[in-house]
């Protein structure tokens, strides 16, 4: 008897022994990115979340997986985090004009041309992605050739980094714009008393209010395609850096109607509709939704002059840039956000810009705050600003490839001195002690691999220049790896759920070919995402 009970007994044991879980994932090299930056061979997922991260036996012996992965000692990051990009914006553009490396103005109509002629039955001519300093004489284009090619439909084709445009004729008369005409916190250009078609800033907001809006066919056409592309970079995470409330509503039913995996922490535009549906009941969050920041836009971009700068351009003296909106709209803007839960982020560029927020978030920020109020892109920076970041905790959102990108012309635009005070990523960092990165895609290309290129080893894809644009700004890989992992999540109050691979947290993780953290750099750019998973379903790769 005592025989049988021991006989029955066993059973028992090993059955409680081993924990039936959704995942095994085992035999791989797995960086946690948790406080020490472990490593590990295995984890258990179940119900979308790890429940338990370890060796290869510790794992395996607890846990028997409904799917096993046997990593053959491929690499596992946690999913990347892209923590500021325009991911509605990126998944319009895939279905416009494609204006992005053209070398000329003759370029970009070539490629207009052959759009229409492909598209006939479009109503408007749409693109994006041309940038003047790499046409011969790096000067803005006039609408001359626009209005003889398309005297009946009226074209929009954005600059690269979107904060100038340049129309045609016919968009011009359907949006009333007339010669002389001004407008706060833009330009619209006249050459000789004429309209050369040139929109810079808020100007653009004249032709983009006429445009018909988008069907919600439309954004699901678009942000499918978006995700597709982001899950095969390893992206899991994207903030989502100025949009409409009714566009996050498209977003969250997109969501449950499970035609839209990608997890997006929404900032709204800076906008009354915006502040009226959101002020007041706060912020929204579910899964894979997050709608807690509003995003302002401090002033333009360095590459079109509209960056707001504290001493005249190099290369157009009398010229300083300006701010988009009065210095009291910011102020009042943070007056009300600091009595709310939601973050103030605020798009800066030029010293100027980025002191004139810095200054308005101190007037309500107290030292050692939580509020995590943001300044992107924090790109041109007196040095005697530098401290504030740290003294307000505020933090510093930066695009390592928008470096290497403008690192051609920016010396010429702002001077040897106070180029040293551009993209100065380490000194950011220090401030705060984490720093979250992004791509601001669009604008850029949406692969995490430059960015972490960028970031590591200060070139841009075709290995310039040879010693590292001020390589003194450099991260380490590890300082990249968490800037696209955790301090992005961070950057988002998402730390307690995804960034790291550890227990409790969401399965957002990718593997890898090869290995960030050694691989050389002339191979960053050839690794390869095998597979990307969000809750612990496979969403890329086989």
């Amino acid at each position: 008897m005592r025989k049988l009970c021991i006989l029955l007994f066993i059973p028992i044991v090993i059955s409680c022994a081993v924990k039936k879980v959704d995942l095994v994932v085992h035999h791989a090299t797995i960086y946690t990115v948790d406080s020490g930056f472990s490593v590990a061979e295995a984890m258990a997922i179940d119900d979308g979340k790890i429940v338990a991260v370890g060796s290869n036996d510790a794992i395996m012996k607890k846990y028997s997986g409904r799917e096993a992965i046997d990593a053959e000692g491929k690499i596992i990051y946690p999913g990347f985090i892209d923590a500021h990009a325009h991911f509605i914006g990126y998944g319009r553009s895939l279905f416009q004009v494609d204006l992005f490396g053209c070398n000329s103005w003759t370029e970009v109509l070539q490629r207009v041309k052959q759009f229409a002629d492909k598209n006939p039955n479009e109503p408007w001519i749409r693109g994006r992605g041309w940038d003047q300093n790499k046409f011969p004489g790096k000067q803005f284009p006039t609408n001359d050739s626009l209005n003889l090619l398309f005297p009946n439909k009226p074209v929009v084709l954005g600059r690269v980094d979107g904060h100038a445009a340049v129309v045609n004729a016919k968009a011009i008369e359907m949006a009333g714009i007339r010669p002389g005409q001004t407008i706060v916190g833009g330009e619209i250009e006249t050459r000789d008393g004429k309209l050369t078609g040139i929109l810079i800033d808020n100007a653009e907001s004249l032709v983009d209010n006429i445009i018909p809006k988008a069907t919600k066919e439309d954004y699901e056409k678009w942000l499918v395609a978006a995700q597709r592309n982001c899950f095969a970079q390893g992206l899991t995470t994207i903030a989502d850096c100025g949009i409409m409330h009714d566009e996050a509503d498209i977003i969250d039913a997109l969501h449950k109607d499970d035609k839209l995996q990608m997890r997006l922490y929404v900032m709204l535009s800076d906008t009354k509709a915006n502040y009226d549906q959101y002020l007041a009941k706060g912020p929204y969050k579910t899964d894979k939704l997050f709608v807690k920041g509003f995003k302002l836009y401090g002033d333009g971009a360095l590459g079109s002059r509209g960056a707001c700068l504290l001493h005249p351009y190099s290369d157009k003296p009398g010229w300083s840039g300006f701010l988009l909106s009065a210095p009291g709209h910011f102020d009042s803007v943070a007056n009300v956000l600091s009595k709310t839960d939601f973050q103030m982020c605020t798009h800066a560029i030029g010293d100027s810009g980025n002191r004139a927020i810095l200054n308005t978030y101190a007037k309500y920020l107290g030292s050692g705050n939580d509020k995590r109020w943001r300044i992107e892109h924090a790109q041109v920076v007196n040095k005697n600003d530098f401290s504030l970041f740290g003294q307000y905790s505020i933090i510093p959102s930066v695009q390592p490839t928008h470096a290497t990108s403008d690192m051609y012309w920016a010396g010429d635009r702002i001077g040897a001195d106070r180029i040293k005070g551009a993209y100065a990523y380490k000194q950011l960092l220090q401030q705060n002690g984490w720093i979250p990165l992004g791509t601001d895609f669009p604008v850029e290309d949406i692969s995490p691999f430059k960015t972490f290129l960028a970031a590591v080893v200060r070139k841009d894809a075709s290995g310039f220049p040879a010693n590292g644009f001020q390589i003194e700004n450099a991260l380490t890989r590890e300082e990249a790896i968490r800037g696209m992992t955790i301090w992005a999540a961070k950057g988002g109050f998402l730390e307690k759920e995804v960034g790291s691979l550890e227990v409790g947290k969401k399965a957002d993780f990718i593997m890898l070919d090869k290995d960030l953290m050694k691989v050389g750099e002339q191979e960053i750019l050839n690794v390869k995402v095998m597979g990307t998973y969000v809750g612990g379903e496979r969403v890329f790769g086989r």
